[in-house]
């Protein structure tokens, strides 16, 4: 997985947060330093962690 497909695919997780202080888009899923070393230089790797955002899922349990 390229990068720039990489990126568009963190654009969809619930872990992609802006940051405030930094002013740009983090990553808030709890990684170690290791396994985001091996995330970024791994070639065609998926995020383990990777949770779709839905936003229809999460009005559904509010009623």
């Amino acid at each position: 997985m390229n990068k720039q497909k990489r990126a568009s695919c963190c654009e969809q997780c619930s872990y992609y947060d802006y940051d405030e202080y930094s002013e740009e888009y983090i990553c808030s899923a709890n990684m170690d330093e290791d396994e985001f070393m091996r995330f970024i230089s791994g070639p065609g790797s998926c995020c383990p962690y990777f949770d779709p955002y839905d936003e229809y899922k999460i009005v559904s349990r509010q009623n």
